[in-house]
């Protein structure tokens, strides 16, 4: 046991700051990726609400294909794929927005069901006060579609936060790259990425508490 934990002791001083900055880059990415997710992901709810039928059927096209794709073969083509036709994204800027695209599509479908369980009665009264339809979506609906779905929200950026790993691939010096690197300069695979894994949930612990939390108050 003590062979185990000695590179921690012997190491722990060069690993660490090798570890917080790779923690803070994943962190802002899996943020950035989740804010966009958002904006995305309700952009879409609306368009599957939308009176037009293209609309409709655009929205409900993009959510069936993009959750049946490997989030990997997204960020590969957007990072590999369309320099091809000129357009070119750095690793991390496309990480983000392959992160974003993904789960847009999950995050949309909360919004849809959050959308759903808004009784009419709430535009209807909205509107009945002079309220206009952009006025009763943003200050009626909106926030109690939020706190409907807020627990669920939580629980899907813990899962982007986990598949952020795979932005490694395309050159992200998150933390599986980081401990990939350090595994190979230091010949200490399991004690690195344990570290590894432990910063991970330190990230995800906090978010995985507050949604419990939230459960019994969004129902």
């Amino acid at each position: 046991m003590s062979d185990f934990i000695e590179p921690y002791v012997e190491y722990g001083r060069e690993w660490l700051p090798l570890l917080l900055r790779a923690m803070a880059t994943t962190a802002l990415l899996s943020v950035s990726a989740f804010a966009l997710s958002l904006v995305f992901g309700l952009l879409l709810a609306l368009c599957r609400n939308a009176r037009s039928r293209a609309l409709r059927h655009f929205a409900t096209l993009y959510v069936s294909v993009v959750r049946g794709v490997p989030l990997l073969a997204i960020l590969f083509l957007l990072y590999f794929g369309l320099p091809g036709i000129g357009i070119t994204f750095d690793a991390f800027t496309g990480a983000v927005l392959g992160l974003a695209l993904a789960f847009a599509a999950q995050v949309a479908e909360l919004f849809r069901a959050g959308l759903m369980a808004i009784p009419k009665g709430q535009r209807e009264a909205a509107f009945a006060v002079g309220f206009t339809p952009a006025q009763s979506f943003t200050l009626i609906v909106l926030p109690q579609v939020v706190r409907v779905i807020v627990a669920p929200l939580i629980v899907t950026f813990v899962s982007l936060l986990k598949d952020s790993s795979l932005a490694s691939l395309i050159t992200v010096n998150e933390l599986v790259l980081t401990g990939r690197a350090m595994a190979t300069e230091y010949f200490l695979p399991l004690q690195i990425y344990l570290a590894v894994g432990l910063c991970y949930f330190l990230i995800a612990w906090p978010f995985s508490l507050l949604s419990r939390r939230l459960v019994p108050a969004a129902g």
